[in-house]
């Protein structure tokens, strides 16, 4: 329903679902171009919140250790859920069918709720009359509040709202997506600095 709030059609809808396995990245594409937002620019901002299941790859393929042939698709997999299950296994065995039964759950029900929220979204008409528009936004936050666990990561999490919020009205849709990415080298960069100030005066306080 959020992407056809968007302006997206069925086809497109679950094209999206089935190339973009990861909700994250699918709202903040949908919601740059529900905004008005330049394709490109939407997508650049979907890639770098995807960019996470780089990371998660890496540990994966060590721990499955899967055939050359079969590790392109199984990265079309590689999510938030995947990862914990897969990670939570004691044996490789154990890994690999959790991954995969997780996998395939996950990515067939994804994909059949959102033709399902398509079709239901087409069927009422103007979603902008019931404000579906907001879904998207709301979403994404709602997914990523329980992650943020750490002052670091709130001060990050601020940051970037503050730093999205307050170039939109300058900026074209989407390009504050990017500009809000900057939050997290700029208060990894303060906290090094704080932290290295503090050991600085523990050694001069020994001296």
């Amino acid at each position: 329903m959020t992407s056809a709030g968007g302006g997206l059609t069925l086809l497109q809808t679950c094209a999206l679902s089935l190339l973009v396995f990861t909700g994250a990245s699918q709202f903040a594409l949908v919601g740059a171009l529900a905004a008005g937002g330049n394709p490109l620019t939407a997508a650049a901002g979907a890639f770098f919140l995807g960019v996470r299941n780089t990371f998660y790859g890496l540990r994966l393929s060590q721990l499955l250790a899967l055939p050359r042939a079969v590790r392109p698709f199984a990265a079309q997999w590689v999510i938030d859920e995947t990862t914990a299950v897969t990670l939570a296994q004691p044996t490789r065995r154990a890994a690999r069918i959790g991954f995969t039964v997780t996998g395939l759950t996950l990515y067939v029900l994804w994909n059949l709720t959102t033709l399902l929220g398509a079709l239901g979204a087409k069927a009422i008409g103007d979603t902008e009359a019931w404000g579906l528009d907001a879904a998207g936004p709301a979403v994404f936050l709602a997914l990523l509040a329980p992650m943020l666990t750490t002052t670091t990561e709130r001060a990050v999490a601020a940051l970037a709202v503050l730093l999205g919020l307050g170039l939109l009205p300058v900026l074209p849709a989407g390009v504050p997506v990017l500009a809000a990415a900057l939050a997290a080298p700029i208060v990894l960069y303060v906290e090094g600095r704080r932290q290295g100030g503090t050991r600085n005066d523990a050694q001069e306080e020994d001296r």
